[in-house]
């Protein structure tokens, strides 16, 4: 069964030469020095990130993503192949994990043609079979091959014990070096499970967060633990586990029925919050594995702006960022950022995207 969706509106050239290869601080700047692009039905204004106060308005509020980033990157060597990067994206609540094998030594390209079977020996004795491809077999929409898999621990080794000794924080080719977990982490973060940063909160800090609720703009949490990115063209998002508090669905319906606006930090949060949507349109607590794919056609229902990274072109998130934003103000957006030479990925710049 293919996973393939249809390909976003908004096109522009590949960023390549615009990529972030260092966090921020690497580079001089503190983390809300990064640069913030302003799109709005008023036009394109470009700020930094320490801005956010300013474009915001008493009575909205900020729905942020409190998962902390666990170190899912480990050294590997399959017989047969010899040395591979191992991803370790989440664990099933069956006990199987979910691993991603990329090419030796930094990652740079997924490994598509691995058998059912076949084991992955990492440093110290643990080994890790790999059972069928996830979420199903034929997941990748290219035809290709599979990129992630059902891993079963063979023994009893304890793997997220393994992790946090000997673990690293997931990284791929495009970074200049690699860097230690506290980089990965956002302000926020208080519950590990994340496989990859939710870097949309990246920019955020303690001094920024008490300047936005002084100016009355509140901020509350969700919790959505990222598997590893999609890197195949028109590959759906895996499931992932999520949870919307009582109290963060509470305080999202009074914003909307104040009049305020719920400006969700990152896609994780847009998937978290749509995915608790109850049918009278309204927010309820829940929790559980999403596999909701937020596309224009679908919509979203209690979400009014975002903040976000910079997708690469025909990115799946990019259809969540159409169906939030709209595709005119989407593509707009993007074409500003390339022309202005935003920074992409996780340690780069940032847009604030408000179609209402």
């Amino acid at each position: 069964m293919s996973a393939r969706l249809a390909a976003p509106s908004t096109v522009f050239a590949s960023p390549d030469d615009n990529t972030a290869a260092e966090p921020p601080e690497h580079r001089g700047l503190r983390r809300d020095e990064v640069r913030l692009l302003v799109a709005d039905r008023h036009g394109i204004a470009h700020r930094l990130f320490r801005d956010l106060p300013d474009q915001l308005r008493p009575g909205d509020l900020l729905v942020v993503n409190n998962s902390a980033t666990v170190a899912g990157e480990v050294d590997g060597r399959v017989p047969g192949r010899g040395p591979v990067v191992v991803h370790v994206a989440t664990h099933l609540d069956d006990g199987p994990w979910v691993v991603e094998l990329r090419t030796a030594p930094d990652a740079c390209c997924p490994i598509l043609d691995g058998r059912a079977g076949e084991v992955v020996s990492l440093p110290d004795g643990i080994r890790l079979r790999l059972l069928a491809p996830y979420p199903r077999p034929g997941s990748s929409p290219t035809g290709r091959g599979d990129r992630l898999w059902r891993a079963q621990v063979l023994g009893t080794a304890d793997l997220i014990g393994y992790l946090a000794q000997h673990g690293r924080p997931i990284a791929y080719g495009y970074l200049s070096g690699r860097y230690c977990l506290a980089e990965y982490q956002t302000v926020f973060a208080s519950r590990p499970g994340s496989a990859e940063m939710p870097s949309a909160a990246r920019p955020f800090t303690a001094e920024l967060v008490t300047r936005l609720v002084t100016n009355g703009i509140a901020i509350a949490p969700i919790t959505l633990h990222t598997g590893v990115s999609s890197q195949d063209v028109g590959e759906a998002p895996q499931p992932e586990w999520f949870q919307v508090p009582e109290a963060t669905a509470r305080l999202v319906n009074v914003t909307r029925a104040g009049g305020g606006r719920v400006v969700a930090v990152g896609t994780t949060v847009t998937r978290a919050l749509e995915s608790a949507v109850a049918p009278a349109g309204t927010l309820s607590a829940r929790s559980g594995w999403t596999e909701l794919v937020i596309t224009p056609e679908r919509g979203v229902a209690v979400v009014d702006g975002l903040i976000t990274g910079w997708h690469n072109p025909e990115a799946s998130h990019l259809l969540l960022v159409e169906a939030v934003a709209g595709a005119a103000l989407t593509q707009r957006a993007y074409d500003a950022a390339v022309a202005h030479r935003y920074l992409w990925h996780e340690f780069g710049d940032a847009g604030l995207l408000l179609p209402r």
